[in-house]
């Protein structure tokens, strides 16, 4: 069985520790799915945290999906304690960057994403609160691409033409394979992933448990 060290960041109130608990009761770690302005959500177990509704220290919890046993770190969004979720990114074997689509990239998210890229941490994002967003996928897709500067797909459209030539053009490599069978074996994908040439985005509501198993 895989085991990964993974991090869960994001802007306050991007809805990070809900997207914590959904995966963490879809893998059947919990029961029942808390949620942060109740006080009763699993990895906010500190008075403050529940009383102020935030993520003000990081812990962990152990999630098994199917071949992978994942030590999830939830991480403190606010600013006040970027300290805390700073030394937790010098541990992880990956990170999700969890992004409101109601509010895009915010400033606490390009910091995020330049402490991601200082300790080289590949990074799966989850755009969140879908269903209230105003802007559709490709809106958000582009802003991501202009304001942080990366090659972020949709894997929501995994096995398209258009997914496959998005991750085509990562590498010349993928690119010569693309142009003579038409596709990207998932193995030159996953390197990609590892290497921070590839971001791949997944869309839904962690609320609704919207895309929440399909980005698991």
């Amino acid at each position: 069985m895989k085991k990964l060290a993974v991090g869960i960041l994001a802007h306050v109130d991007a809805g990070k520790t809900t997207l914590s608990e959904a995966m963490l009761y879809m893998g059947g770690s919990i029961r029942k799915m808390g949620r942060v302005d109740r006080g009763d959500a699993f990895l906010d177990t500190y008075e403050l945290e529940k009383k102020r509704g935030i993520t003000i220290f990081s812990k962990q919890a152990i999630l098994k999906w199917k071949d992978m046993e994942m030590t999830l770190l939830d991480t403190p969004g606010h600013v006040d304690f970027s300290a805390e979720m700073e030394r937790t990114l010098q541990v992880l074997d990956y990170a999700i960057l969890v992004i409101s689509g109601t509010d895009g990239v915010q400033e606490h998210t390009r910091t995020l994403w330049r402490l991601l890229a200082r300790y080289r941490v590949p990074t799966f994002l989850f755009i969140n609160k879908m269903d209230l967003a105003g802007l559709g996928k490709g809106a958000i897709l582009d802003d991501l691409r202009k304001i942080l500067k990366e090659t972020f797909v949709d894997f929501g459209e995994a096995g398209t033409d258009h997914f496959y030539e998005q991750t085509a053009m990562t590498s010349e490599e993928l690119l010569d394979e693309y142009l003579e069978t038409g596709h990207v074996e998932t193995a030159g994908i996953r390197e990609q992933i590892i290497n921070r040439r590839l971001f791949p985005c997944f869309f839904g509501s962690a609320l609704k448990f919207t895309g929440v198993e399909e980005f698991m």
